[in-house]
Formats: structure tokens, sequence, C-alpha cells
């Protein structure tokens, strides 16, 4: 099955009031930055979520870019970036 795990972290699982889903991959989804309108289109939350925010990458553990390729079984992580001192 052509499914993707998603996961939110930090402000941005509480703005979609989710830590995890999964979906079906849709054939034109085929980059992180095509997962992130897909996941925006329909839902509010998501869009409200999304719009005017960085957004940093993962995939599959490893930090990506919006141009990084997804693929069925892939687990694509979205969180905003991290500050400290």
């Amino acid at each position: 099955m052509s499914t993707i795990t998603v996961l939110y972290f930090a402000r941005l699982r509480e703005a979609v009031g989710i830590a995890e889903e999964t979906i079906t991959l849709p054939p034109a989804v085929d980059t992180a930055a095509r997962l992130l309108a897909h996941l925006a289109e329909g839902d509010e939350q998501k869009r409200t979520a999304f719009d005017n925010q960085k957004i940093r990458i993962a995939v599959n553990q490893v930090q990506a870019t919006p141009q990084t390729p997804v693929k069925p079984g892939d687990e694509v992580a979205f969180f905003p970036p991290v500050t400290g001192g």
C-alpha cells in the first residue's frame, strides 16, 4: 500500500491537533513540499498551521528540504525551527 507516516512536533502538533497520521500518498505527491501542500489542501486547521510558518522537514529521520523526494513507506516529520542558547 502506498502510505506514508506524517509526524508533527512542537507548536505544529498543537496547531494541527494531532501528533501523527498515516495517509495514502497520491501519485502526484513526490516531494516534501508537495506533501505539505497536499496536507493543507481541504484542511483549514492545517492550512492555518502551515501558513507563514518556517517549517523544518525530516524524511526518515534525516534533515530534508522541500525538494526532498518522498515515497510510500517514508516517515516525514514537520517541525518548527528550534532555538536555544
